[in-house]
Parts: structure tokens; C-alpha cells; sequence
């Protein structure tokens, strides 16, 4: 199945998939510019040896501890190089890496204090936009309501799809 150009759908269909085209394409943005921020966030305290992706699966784990497999299952990580980060993290004293008593082909990690700080460090960030946003009026209580409520429809039809398809 192909995407039809909008421009030749009815005019109902058309501007729906426009707005469609519009969200996928904010929220694409957004993600990207959520990672900037991160990115400038720990240049301006002066971390520099670790990325944005990094520092938010940190922020992510938070004080659980977990294995790589739930990292995904869990929603914590959505990229494809998990252990590669993972395995860098430990490197970098991080995370502790352990392996698992019962399978121990399973490997659990968990923050060190060095990763405490990056999540502490995300966490503050992240209390003064929300402080900032409700201040200034950019969003409030309703509006982050709702879009939190859209995009979890959203999630859940793309991942009906997913399973239909298989």
C-alpha cells in the first residue's frame, strides 16, 4: 500500500492527511529538538562525554534496575543500539552491569551515583521547562492532557497495526 498525494484525495481526506503528515513531522522535530536541549543542557554544566540519547536513558532508568531486553519493553530506550549505549555507559562508570542469577545469559543494570547525577541533572531540566511552559502559558493542565491523551491513541493504533500485520 502507498501513500496517496494528498493533493488528489477528496477534500475531507486530504486536509485530515495533511494534518496527519503535519503531526508525524512535529513529532519527529520534536524528539530531535528534545535531544538538543539535552545536548546544550550538559554543554552548559560542562558534561561533554556523554550524548543526549545516553544522558536519556539514564533519566529513564531512573533507580530501577533492568536488563537490555526491558529497556525496550518498558518504553526507557527506542533505539536500535542498546547495547552498544549500554555497553558505553558501564564503560564510562555509568551504570553497573551484573549478570543475571537465574539466566545468566541476562544482564541487569542500574545507575551508578555518576549516573544519578546525569539523571538528576535531565530531571532539573525538565522541572523548569514544565515550570516555564505553565508560567508563560505555553501549555497547561488541559492541554498537556490532551495531547498526552492523542498521542497514546495514536500509539495504540500504530501498535495494533504492528500486530495485525504479523
Amino acid at each position: 500500500m502507498s501513500i496517496q498525494d494528498p493533493t488528489t484525495q477528496p477534500l475531507a481526506v486530504k486536509g485530515f492527511m495533511v494534518g496527519y503528515l503535519e503531526a508525524l513531522s512535529l513529532v519527529e522535530r520534536l524528539h530531535r529538538l528534545l535531544l538538543d536541549v539535552i545536548k546544550d543542557e550538559f554543554e552548559r554544566v560542562g558534561v561533554l562525554e556523554i550524548n543526549a540519547v545516553q544522558a536519556l536513558l539514564l533519566f529513564n532508568i531512573g533507580d530501577n534496575e533492568v536488563t537490555a531486553g526491558e529497556l525496550k519493553s518498558r518504553g526507557y530506550y527506542q533505539g536500535s543500539n542498546v547495547s552498544y549505549n549500554l555497553k558505553k555507559l558501564v564503560e564510562m562508570g555509568y551504570m553497573h552491569h551484573q549478570r543475571c542469577e537465574i539466566d545468566r545469559r541476562s544482564v541487569r543494570v542500574r545507575l551508578t551515583e555518576k549516573g544519578r547525577y546525569i539523571r538528576d541533572v535531565v530531571s532539573d531540566l525538565f522541572s523548569r521547562h514544565a515550570d516555564g511552559m505553565e508560567s508563560k502559558g505555553v501549555l497547561g493542565d488541559a492541554g498537556i492532557e490532551d495531547i498526552s491523551q492523542s498521542l497514546k491513541r495514536m500509539e495504540r493504533y500504530w501498535s495494533d497495526q504492528i500486530r495485525y500485520i504479523y
